[in-house]
Protein backbone atom coordinates (compact mmCIF):
# COMPACT_ATOMS: atom_id res chain seq x y z
CA UNK A 1 0.00 0.00 0.00
CA UNK A 2 1.82 3.11 -1.14
CA UNK A 3 -0.85 5.82 -1.39
CA UNK A 4 -4.06 4.82 0.30
CA UNK A 5 -7.49 6.19 -0.55
CA UNK A 6 -8.81 5.34 2.92
CA UNK A 7 -11.14 8.00 4.31
CA UNK A 8 -9.94 7.62 7.89
CA UNK A 9 -7.18 6.02 9.93
CA UNK A 10 -9.32 3.06 10.99
CA UNK A 11 -9.85 2.15 7.33
CA UNK A 12 -6.16 2.75 6.60
CA UNK A 13 -5.04 0.27 9.26
CA UNK A 14 -7.72 -2.24 8.22
CA UNK A 15 -6.49 -2.28 4.60
CA UNK A 16 -2.83 -2.75 5.57
CA UNK A 17 -1.28 -6.22 5.32
CA UNK A 18 -2.32 -8.30 8.31
CA UNK A 19 1.25 -8.73 9.57
CA UNK A 20 1.60 -4.93 9.89
CA UNK A 21 -1.71 -4.03 11.52
CA UNK A 22 -0.54 -4.51 15.10
CA UNK A 23 2.52 -2.27 14.60
CA UNK A 24 0.44 0.38 12.79
CA UNK A 25 -2.18 0.29 15.54
CA UNK A 26 0.53 0.72 18.15
CA UNK A 27 2.08 3.64 16.24
CA UNK A 28 -1.32 5.27 16.03
CA UNK A 29 -1.95 4.83 19.73
CA UNK A 30 1.44 6.32 20.58
CA UNK A 31 0.65 9.33 18.39
CA UNK A 32 -2.74 9.78 20.01
CA UNK A 33 -1.29 9.40 23.52
CA UNK A 34 1.70 11.70 23.07
CA UNK A 35 0.49 14.37 20.65
CA UNK A 36 -2.05 16.25 22.75
CA UNK A 37 -3.54 19.16 20.82
CA UNK A 38 -2.75 17.62 17.43
CA UNK A 39 -5.39 16.62 14.90
CA UNK A 40 -5.33 13.16 13.35
CA UNK A 41 -6.15 13.39 9.63
CA UNK A 42 -5.64 11.47 6.44
CA UNK A 43 -3.36 13.39 4.07
CA UNK A 44 -0.95 12.33 1.35
CA UNK A 45 -2.56 8.88 1.54
CA UNK A 46 -1.45 8.23 5.13
CA UNK A 47 -2.25 9.11 8.75
CA UNK A 48 -0.91 12.58 9.57
CA UNK A 49 -0.78 14.50 12.86
CA UNK A 50 -1.16 18.25 12.52
CA UNK A 51 -0.79 21.11 14.96
CA UNK A 52 -2.52 24.29 13.83
CA UNK A 53 -3.02 22.81 10.36
CA UNK A 54 0.69 22.00 9.93
CA UNK A 55 1.74 18.36 9.50
CA UNK A 56 4.51 17.42 11.93
CA UNK A 57 4.24 13.61 12.18
CA UNK A 58 2.96 10.85 9.89
CA UNK A 59 3.32 7.12 9.40
CA UNK A 60 2.72 4.79 6.50
CA UNK A 61 2.75 1.19 5.42
CA UNK A 62 4.96 1.24 2.34
CA UNK A 63 5.72 -1.67 0.02
CA UNK A 64 9.03 -2.60 1.66
CA UNK A 65 8.74 -1.06 5.14
CA UNK A 66 6.76 0.85 7.72
CA UNK A 67 7.76 4.48 7.66
CA UNK A 68 7.56 7.09 10.40
CA UNK A 69 7.78 10.67 9.17
CA UNK A 70 9.34 13.23 11.48
CA UNK A 71 8.97 16.59 9.80
CA UNK A 72 10.76 18.64 12.44
CA UNK A 73 14.46 19.18 11.79
CA UNK A 74 15.08 20.44 15.34
CA UNK A 75 13.78 17.19 16.83
CA UNK A 76 15.78 15.11 14.35
CA UNK A 77 18.92 17.06 15.26
CA UNK A 78 18.29 16.59 18.99
CA UNK A 79 18.06 12.80 18.47
CA UNK A 80 20.96 12.51 16.03
CA UNK A 81 22.86 9.97 18.13
CA UNK A 82 19.85 7.71 18.74
CA UNK A 83 18.84 7.85 15.09
CA UNK A 84 22.35 7.10 13.80
CA UNK A 85 21.92 3.31 13.69
CA UNK A 86 18.54 3.40 11.97
CA UNK A 87 17.52 3.43 8.32
CA UNK A 88 16.62 7.10 7.97
CA UNK A 89 16.18 9.51 5.10
CA UNK A 90 15.83 13.26 5.51
CA UNK A 91 12.62 12.94 7.50
CA UNK A 92 11.61 9.30 7.19
CA UNK A 93 12.55 6.59 9.67
CA UNK A 94 12.10 3.20 7.99
CA UNK A 95 11.46 -0.17 9.64
CA UNK A 96 11.72 -3.15 7.31
CA UNK A 97 9.81 -5.53 9.59
CA UNK A 98 6.89 -4.75 11.91
CA UNK A 99 8.73 -6.29 14.87
CA UNK A 100 11.71 -4.00 14.28
CA UNK A 101 9.78 -0.79 15.04
CA UNK A 102 11.56 0.95 17.92
CA UNK A 103 8.49 2.11 19.81
CA UNK A 104 10.55 3.60 22.65
CA UNK A 105 12.43 5.82 20.20
CA UNK A 106 9.18 6.77 18.43
CA UNK A 107 7.59 7.67 21.78
CA UNK A 108 10.53 9.89 22.66
CA UNK A 109 10.42 11.58 19.25
CA UNK A 110 6.70 12.21 19.68
CA UNK A 111 7.20 13.68 23.14
CA UNK A 112 9.92 16.01 21.86
CA UNK A 113 7.70 17.08 18.97
CA UNK A 114 4.73 17.77 21.24
CA UNK A 115 6.81 19.73 23.78
CA UNK A 116 6.96 22.87 21.64
CA UNK A 117 6.13 24.04 18.13
CA UNK A 118 8.97 24.20 15.65
CA UNK A 119 9.81 24.65 11.99
CA UNK A 120 8.82 21.81 9.68
CA UNK A 121 10.95 20.94 6.67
Amino acid sequence: MVQSTAKDVDAYVAEAPEERREALTRLRQLCRDELGGFDEVMAYGMPVYERGGVAEIAFASQKQYISFYLMRGDVRDAFEERLAGHDMGKGCLRFRKPDSVDFELVRDLLRATAAAPGQVC
